[in-house]
């Protein structure tokens, strides 16, 4: 979007139309079944697709993981700006603005979910955990290097979720997850703002 149709958009549109499409692509992406698939082949954990009902409750406690990565990376983009993540450059939020686009943001993401009223605050309070274990384990801009497991509670709530009996080889299968969830989130907010 240009500098003169940003003026236009004000927060909350942003945010919803920011939520609608990250839920969206999350879905038709497959990122978590792709994820999850993946780690079964390659671990040969077929016990964890056994059981339909089962691995159905899997992908669903695994989306909501990668929704709250999503969200934590489009939040802090928006009140940090995007010099950091690409060669695009867009100024932060104002706090006012910020505010308004987090609670919209949540709000729009719930709808989507179609979550009630205390799922959307349990996402809400899992959202603050997350921004604030980031944002205390945040050294200066350091790109992680390809092997190295991120430090990142996606990462750590995904693997033990996912298989808490290999939590180490759970571990790095969702670092690389959590680049692919991350890669989406920086690649649709960048193309909105």
């Amino acid at each position: 979007m240009s500098v003169k149709s940003k003026s236009k958009s004000s927060p909350a549109d942003l945010a919803a139309k920011l939520a609608q499409q990250l839920c969206e692509v999350l879905t038709r992406e497959r990122i978590i079944p792709r994820f999850v698939d993946s780690y079964v082949e390659q671990h040969s954990r077929y016990g964890l697709q056994v059981h339909a009902a089962l691995y159905r409750d899997l992908l669903t406690l695994l989306h909501r993981e990668a929704l709250l990565a999503i969200s934590a990376k489009v939040l802090e983009i928006i009140t940090k700006g995007s010099e950091s993540f690409s060669n695009v450059s867009t100024k932060p939020l104002s706090r006012r603005d910020a505010a308004l686009f987090r609670e919209k943001y949540i709000s729009a993401i719930s709808r989507q979910q179609k979550w009630n009223a205390s799922d959307a605050l349990d996402f809400q309070s899992d959202l603050r955990m997350y921004e604030e274990i980031v944002a205390r384990g945040l050294s200066p801009q350091r790109r992680r290097k390809p092997f190295e497991v991120a430090n990142h509670p996606f990462v750590d709530r995904c693997a033990f979720v996912l298989d808490s009996s290999f939590m180490e080889k759970a571990r790095v299968a969702a670092s690389n997850a959590l680049t692919d969830v991350e890669a989406l989130a920086i690649r649709l907010t960048l193309e909105l703002i």
